[in-house]
């Protein structure tokens, strides 16, 4: 059995959650907003990354290969996660729209894309956290083997 470690998702998703923090106590349209909310959209981008990247470790122990997961579209591979009880169906609707809201990053950098991914943040850390707590049952350091 593998070891799968989460400890830098984890990190991630403490800056993330520091952002929006910070966004929400800064002033209203201030540049320091401005800042924060830049930082938002980008540790957003890297908890995804990441844990893409994670539940692909996951999945080679439930026997899909590394060539085969590094050609599978990322839906696909969230859906998988699911048949492996790492998310539910719904958790995994959910992250079919955070992947297309960090795809659109590389397009749209405006006001209305900032607004549309701010409100996502909230489910979002609820969702990746329980991803985590998946991880970190089945595949972390103190997983029943």
């Amino acid at each position: 059995m593998i070891y799968l470690n989460t400890d830098h998702l984890k990190r991630c998703i403490q800056t993330l959650e520091s952002s929006l923090l910070l966004y929400q106590q800064a002033e209203t349209g201030s540049i320091h907003q401005e800042i924060y909310r830049n930082a938002i959209i980008k540790g957003y981008e890297l908890a995804q990354e990441t844990a893409f990247k994670l539940i692909k470790k996951a999945l080679k122990e439930y026997g899909h290969g590394s060539k085969t997961l590094n050609a599978t579209p990322i839906k696909e591979v969230l859906r998988l996660a699911a048949v492996h009880d790492l998310m539910t169906v719904a958790e995994v609707e959910r992250w079919f729209r955070y992947r297309d809201n960090r795809n659109n990053t590389a397009h749209d950098y405006g006001e209305v894309f900032a607004v549309e991914t701010l409100g996502l943040i909230p489910a979002f850390l609820t969702d990746i956290n329980r991803l985590i707590q998946q991880l970190d049952s089945k595949l972390g350091q103190n997983a029943k083997t």
